[in-house]
């Protein structure tokens, strides 16, 4: 079981003060537990794809990190340079401003020129909505944006608005979204019955700092609500 959740969790190291010798380490655990990818700050994602250079393990990083509200052609530019230094997987945030102002072709434009990027350097678009400054219809319009947009991953959260995932979030967008479209829950995700709860209830990817802690506790804990 625990090969399995280690095999769905992005082992992530997204704070402000991360150093060199911290993103090391995470890449020795990534490596070691075979988790689904590193996801590292922008300016790491260079060193962290040297440090798993021949393991397997890929590289993600995070564009337009944590607000959104930067302009589309400087995200573009932002995964046009992860791209170049070896990050295959991107987790970039909307313009959750846009989206609830009802700006909608501004935002599937956005998350379509990504899309675009990454499908022709072969790696993966996932784009964070936010959920918790959502409501559920604008939950709903951000999962259709994504579909027509060609977005591989719906996720959830940045960890950085006043909560995380939930289980009614990863409900609600899993209904919302098409089977070849994948769900990544992230933010507050501390223990392995939470993480256990969001992938039962339709999440694909788990994001989190506290990784190994969710391989190694008992799944005894309260659920994620």
């Amino acid at each position: 079981m625990s090969q399995k959740l280690a095999a769905a969790i992005d082992h992530t190291l997204l704070r402000p003060d991360a150093t060199p010798d911290q993103i090391t380490q995470l890449c020795q655990e990534a490596a070691a537990h075979r988790f689904a990818s590193v996801c590292v700050p922008p300016c790491y994602v260079r060193f962290a794809a040297e440090q798993l250079q021949n393991t397997g393990v890929p590289v993600c990083t995070v564009i337009g990190f944590p607000l959104g509200y930067a302009l589309a052609k400087v995200k573009f530019f932002e995964a046009h340079q992860a791209l170049a230094d070896g990050a295959t997987e991107l987790d970039m945030v909307i313009n959750v401003g846009a989206l609830k102002a009802g700006r909608l072709e501004e935002v599937e434009e956005e998350i379509g020129q990504l899309a675009e990027l990454c499908h022709l350097r072969g790696a993966i678009l996932k784009v964070i909505i936010e959920t918790a400054l959502l409501t559920e219809d604008e939950i709903v319009t951000a999962c259709q944006l994504c579909v027509e947009a060609g977005a591989d991953f719906v996720k959830t959260s940045t960890g950085f608005a006043n909560r995380g995932a939930s289980v009614a979030d990863i409900m609600l967008m899993r209904r919302s979204l098409p089977g070849g479209v994948r769900i990544k829950a992230s933010g507050g995700i501390r223990t392995r019955t939470a993480a256990l709860a969001l992938l039962a209830a339709g999440a694909d990817r788990i994001g989190s700092s506290n990784s190994l802690a969710l391989l190694e506790e008992p799944s005894h804990e309260t659920s994620a609500t």
